[in-house]
């Protein structure tokens, strides 16, 4: 009897502290709640993660976007789409988590991961894997704020600045670069001297529109940058 309980301890202990969950996650029942689910509620998947664990609970602050807590998102892995998943995406590692239903925590391997979408205060942002795309600079995922003829981008991230509380915590300090895409070419811009540089063949056009409808672009809003855009891919060859 102590041979098959020892045994049987040996091999919960080795499953776990690989770190990697089973290839085989539960089906996600209608009626479970939001803190424990599967990543896909309509049939079970593959999944090539590992058992997501947090270790900066002695940071002030959290290494979330948007909200600690999980948000409704959907996700395109390996080109196969699912809809309503519960999602975190850490962007101190830049890494997306889910939670199962048998209570533990999946950061999903990013390599399987095309795209994904979270939904925070009745609006939808959508994410793309950038790896192996035509962004040569900015790796990992990004917001896609505008895709025409030009995108528009914008890259997160959360870096831990040391004893910022009083001198005895370290701390969380989230910020941002905005990225736009012209002819495959990205340049990260901040401000309108940034972008009017870049747009030098109808600099005088864009400077007219952006005048006549008082607009104002500033990297606290990349938003902002967005009709200036959709303007200058209306008129350019």
């Amino acid at each position: 009897m102590n041979r098959i309980f020892l045994l049987h301890t040996f091999i919960i202990t080795l499953v776990f502290s690989s770190g990697f969950c089973s290839n085989h996650c539960l089906a996600q029942s209608s009626t479970a709640g939001p803190d424990f689910q599967n990543p896909i509620k309509e049939n079970q998947i593959l999944y090539n993660g590992k058992v997501w664990r947090s270790l900066y609970y002695y940071v002030k602050g959290d290494q979330f976007l948007f909200s600690r807590n999980y948000l409704y998102g959907s996700l395109t892995i390996n080109g196969k789409s699912f809809s309503d998943i519960l999602i975190k995406y850490d962007i101190y590692k830049d890494e997306i988590i889910t939670p199962t239903n048998n209570g533990s925590v999946l950061q999903l391997n990013k390599e399987m991961v095309d795209s994904f979408t979270l939904d925070f205060e009745n609006k939808t942002y959508r994410f793309l894997n950038s790896q192996g795309d035509s962004i040569s600079s900015i790796k990992g995922y990004v917001n896609v704020l505008y895709k025409g003829k030009s995108s528009l981008y914008v890259k997160y991230k959360n870096e831990i600045d040391l004893l910022a509380v009083d001198g005895k915590y370290d701390q969380f300090f989230q910020s941002h670069r905005i990225y736009f895409l012209k002819d495959g070419v990205d340049h990260q811009i901040s401000r309108k001297k940034d972008l009017l540089k870049l747009l030098e063949e109808n600099k005088t056009q864009v400077k007219d529109f952006m005048k006549k409808n008082k607009l104002h672009v500033s990297k606290k809003s990349p938003e902002s940058f967005i009709p200036v855009l959709q303007y200058y891919d209306s008129i350019r060859h």
